[in-house]
């Protein structure tokens, strides 16, 4: 490869790592021909960009990123996945295929510009989806309100109950 080639590279690792809201790094050895294929589809329809990278061209990249710590998760085969929209999208499907193909290593990544091992990657890919987590938030947003509600109407039904036993007593003595 020709230094030009390789400037090249560096520049273009350094922009993705720039616009990620996270990376994560994997040990792709010994997957098939197939399993890849089929990582890879997954991968892109969650439109996530899956690559690998020479060890060395990502460390350039990474200088004077603040991300020194990375440098560790840089040996053997590494592919690296980038999402720029989605946070949790490369941890969840890379979590999954994961489970699937037992030759598929996540190693640790990158997560809004804060470095994190496997456990970190791990804890992303285990939250529940956004519509979920969006959910949980209008429902405990909701439930103060709701028992407001029920308190207010508590006093209007005790007045009708009240009301009512007083017109059945008037009935009874009619």
């Amino acid at each position: 490869m020709k230094r030009q080639e390789k400037q090249a590279i560096v520049e273009e690792l350094k922009n993705k790592f720039a616009n990620a809201k996270s990376v994560v790094l994997t040990d792709f050895r010994s997957l098939t021909v197939a399993e890849d294929t089929k990582l890879r589809k997954g991968l892109r329809e969650a439109g996530v960009d899956y690559k690998v990278y020479k060890n060395t061209l990502v460390r350039l990249a990474i200088q004077g990123m603040d991300l020194d710590e990375l440098n560790q998760y840089l040996v053997g085969p590494t592919a690296l996945a980038f999402s720029e929209e989605d946070v949790v999208a490369p941890a969840k499907v890379l979590n999954e295929y994961a489970k699937e193909y037992k030759n598929l290593k996540i190693k640790g990544g990158v997560i809004e510009g804060k470095v994190v091992d496997y456990d970190g990657v791990k804890a992303l890919a285990d939250l529940p989806p956004r519509e979920v987590l969006l959910a949980q938030l209008l429902a405990g947003m909701q439930s103060p309100i709701v028992g407001l509600v029920n308190v207010l109407q508590g006093n209007i039904r005790n007045l009708v109950y009240v009301l009512d036993a007083i017109r059945n007593q008037k009935q009874a003595q009619a």
